[in-house]
C-alpha cells in the first residue's frame, strides 16, 4: 500500500473532510463516494476496511457496519493536490444501500474478463467440490493445482508446434485458467500480477 503522508493532506479545504471515491482494484469499476475525515482515513487504513466520516449521521460510519456488505482496503492514494483520495476496495455484496452493485445502478464486471473470471475463481474457494470442477481442484491443495499448470503449460507447448488455431487457443484459454486457479490457491488476485508488470514496465 503506497504510504500516504497525512500531515500533507489538505483537509482544511473541505472544512476537515476529503472526497472518498472507491473503486474495485479487480474490475476498475467506480463503486461509489463518500468523505473521510483524519479519525476515518487512520480507522480505513488501521483497520483496513473503509470508513467514512457521515455527514447525515454526524460520526464515522464503517461501510457494511449494518448490511455486512463491507470494503475492504487494498490501496489508497492522494491526488495531485493532497484534497481528495482515490479507495482501491474489494467490496463484500452490493455497494449501495438500494442494492446495486454501485451507487450508479451498474454492475460490477470488469472491463477485462479476465480480472472478472478470476473475482469468480476465488468465490468458488466455498463452493461444493462436487458441483464445482474449480473448488475440487482447489480442494486437493497447491501441489495439485501447481501440477495442473504445468501439464497445462506443455499442452500448449505442443499444440503451438501446429497450425491448429482452435486447438492452440483452447490450449491457451486451459492454461490461462489453471493460471487464476494457481493465484487464487495462493491468494492472490491477477492485479497483483499486473502490478508487479506495470512496476517493471517504468
Amino acid at each position: 500500500m503506497n504510504n500516504i503522508d497525512l500531515t500533507q493532506l489538505d483537509f482544511a479545504k473541505g472544512n476537515g473532510l476529503l472526497p472518498a471515491i472507491i473503486q474495485d482494484p479487480d474490475t476498475g469499476r467506480v463503486l461509489m463516494q463518500g468523505y473521510m475525515n483524519e479519525e476515518a482515513l487512520r480507522k480505513t487504513m488501521a483497520d483496513k476496511t473503509v470508513t467514512f466520516f457521515s455527514r447525515s449521521k454526524g460520526r464515522l460510519w464503517t461501510k457494511g457496519e449494518t448490511s455486512g456488505n463491507y470494503l475492504r482496503l487494498v490501496d489508497i492514494k492522494a491526488d495531485c493536490d493532497q484534497d481528495s483520495l482515490l479507495v482501491y476496495a474489494r467490496p463484500e455484496g452490493p455497494v449501495c444501500h438500494l442494492g446495486a452493485d454501485t451507487c450508479w445502478g451498474e454492475t460490477n464486471h470488469p472491463v477485462n474478463f479476465l480480472s472478472y473470471l478470476g473475482t469468480i475463481i476465488h468465490s468458488r474457494k466455498d463452493a461444493d467440490p462436487e458441483t464445482s470442477y474449480t473448488a475440487r481442484l482447489l480442494a486437493r491443495g497447491i501441489n495439485k493445482v501447481a501440477q495442473k499448470v504445468g501439464e497445462e503449460a506443455v499442452e500448449l507447448v505442443i499444440e503451438a508446434k501446429d497450425d491448429n488455431e482452435a486447438l492452440f487457443l483452447n490450449e491457451a484459454a486451459d492454461l490461462m485458467y489453471h493460471y487464476l486457479v494457481l493465484l487464487a490457491a495462493k491468494g492472490y488476485h491477477l492485479a497483483d500480477v499486473e502490478k508487479v508488470l506495470q512496476e517493471r514496465h517504468k
